[in-house]
């Protein structure tokens, strides 16, 4: 067995006639119902932003404005710059929110009371070195002070409820998404509990969050010159289970898996974050809480429309629903074109200063002079699909017997992420009559540009196999008896990849250390897309703008 090739053609072939076996009882199971399940298919950000790349949005502006800080985009890094501002007392922030409100930390809503994530379900508890998590933690309530000790309490009501995770194989459940306790695993998290608490040789932990707080130690960041199972090869590490299961942790952080990610990726994985407890944070409508709590504590205000004077001063933080098609940096500040995303009414903002808190390729497209920047020399990340599915059900569907039902439920051997359940944090009370089941799949069956030209023509239909497969693998097709509504994200560029390399990449390191009008925030800089790597390069952007003012 060659070391590229730990998931092997037999595996690979497997996992392919799985799915197509379930995209076929998917189809015969929910067909002869008397009431099939109405399906919507929300595929983020087009048609517009294929008319954005080829640069069919560039209409003249109805008007011209002035303004002091603007803010392209809404995910973590957009918000927690808006936060970080008004923390320093400064509020005259106009936020653009791009296509899509929050970002990868949308949610969906169902008949108004019923909430579930579209896009980042929870969030990990935070490292010792994320500070600036901690402190967003607590002016959002959920962080509530530190204990004798000093380790972080938290909100009761904000820690998943037990059980947090299963996995379901050969046909029965089990607590915990580890396969099996084998020699390869118990040597594998031994490895991984002396990497939580190393150094290397200038003091700085191995592997921090955020990144840029790790150690640049040379002889530990050659890891990222082998991908994550060139690695576990050289390591000897063969146990089918293991392998399984560190694939699966790396599709659901990265996207993509241990042939594609970096060997430094894979192993910051499980040793960045050195908590005790591997307990999460989350909520109903994932993410989407983070986020508009940072908006509430802000006092974040939200626009149909920019007001019609030239220059626009804003009491509090106000978000209006526009994306940027044209940035263009000048001696004196940064002329933005913003498109209203409902209207289509264009307008050109002059702004002191502008944080480009969009990803990467996007930002590309939009920057009027992108080789001021490095975008012509340096490629950008590669981008992995996802697939973020909504089941809507009426009632629950029968456990096997001695398992309950667990917040996060994961199926051995699929090519899907298993599926969340939106209700957990209610049911300890009261078991509500409606839930949702989320489904995640990162959609690496291919390389991501052909993913996504599937994607591009794809219909409702043709991806419900995908999205029902973990499900069906489960309950079988009687589980179509209790769906009401199936909606479906596409997120087609949904996350940056750590590949072989990305440690040193020089589009990053340039544009994480430039400077002027224009600053840089996004999880992209750090070539991977977590929380907290977002939120740390919204903060440092804030402090950057905040620094230039004065």
């Amino acid at each position: 067995m060659q070391p590229e090739n730990l998931m092997n053609r037999r595996q690979f072939l497997c996992y392919a006639a799985t799915l197509t076996a379930t995209a076929t009882a998917s189809m015969l199971g929910y067909r002869y119902l008397s009431r099939p399940p109405s399906l919507t298919l929300n595929k983020v950000g087009l048609p517009l932003a294929h008319l954005l790349r080829d640069g069919e949005l560039n209409t003249l502006p109805s008007r011209e404005h002035v303004c002091e800080t603007l803010i392209l985009g809404s995910g973590a890094a957009a918000l927690c710059a808006a936060w970080t501002l008004v923390k320093n007392g400064y509020r005259n922030i106009l936020l653009a929110d791009g296509f899509e409100r929050n970002g990868n930390n949308a949610a969906y809503a169902f008949s108004g009371s019923l909430n579930a994530p579209s896009g980042a379900h929870y969030l990990a508890l935070p490292s010792a070195e994320s500070t600036h998590m901690l402190e967003l933690l607590g002016d959002l309530g959920i962080l509530q002070g530190f204990d004798a000790l000093g380790k972080p309490v938290y909100r009761e009501t904000d820690l998943v409820f037990a059980p947090e995770e299963r996995l379901f194989r050969d046909g029965n459940w089990q607590y915990g998404l580890a396969p099996e306790n084998d020699g390869d695993t118990r040597r594998f998290f031994q490895l991984i509990g002396q990497l939580k608490q190393a150094r290397g040789s200038d003091g700085r932990k191995i592997f921090a969050i955020p990144i840029a707080l790790s150690s640049q130690d040379k002889l530990w960041r050659q890891l990222d010159s082998l991908t994550f199972a060139q690695w576990l090869w050289r390591e000897r590490y063969r146990s089918p289970c293991l392998l399984w299961y560190l694939d699966y942790c790396c599709r659901d952080d990265y996207g993509q898996g241990i042939e594609q990610v970096s060997a430094f990726a894979g192993l910051h994985y499980f040793a960045a974050r050195g908590n005790e407890h591997a307990t999460v944070l989350t909520w109903q409508d994932g993410l989407n809480h983070i986020s508009e709590g940072i908006r509430a504590f802000c006092g974040m205000q939200a626009i149909k429309s920019l007001p019609e004077n030239g220059e626009l001063v804003f009491a509090r933080p106000t978000s209006y629903a526009a994306v940027a098609t044209r940035v263009l940096e000048t001696a004196d500040g940064v002329e933005v074109v913003l498109r209203d995303v409902v209207s289509g009414d264009t307008r050109l903002v002059r702004a002191k200063n502008v944080i480009c808190a969009m990803p990467l390729f996007v930002a590309k497209q939009v920057l009027a002079q992108p080789e001021k920047y490095g975008f012509d020399v340096f490629r950008l990340p590669e981008y992995a699909p996802w697939l973020v599915s909504n089941f809507v059900l009426r009632g629950f569907p029968k456990e096997r017997l001695h398992s309950e039902l667990a917040w996060d439920n994961v199926v051995y051997g699929s090519r899907g992420l298993g599926y969340v359940v939106a209700t957990n944090q209610q049911i300890n009370v009261a078991k509500p009559e409606r839930t949702i089941f989320t489904a995640y799949s990162a959609l690496n069956h291919d390389a991501p540009a052909n993913v996504r030209c599937e994607l591009l023509q794809a219909q409702p239909q043709d991806l419900l196999g995908y999205a029902a497969q973990d499900l069906l693998a489960v309950y079988g097709k009687g589980f179509w008896q209790f769906v009401e509504h199936v909606d479906m994200t596409v997120r087609a560029h949904a996350m940056a990849v750590p590949k072989v390399g990305y440690l040193a990449d020089d589009l990053l390191l340039k544009l994480r250390g430039h400077d002027s009008h224009i600053v840089f925030a996004h999880g992209d800089l750090s070539g991977y897309s977590v929380f907290e790597e977002a939120a740390w390069w919204g903060v440092q952007a804030a402090k950057r703008v905040l620094l230039a003012r004065g």
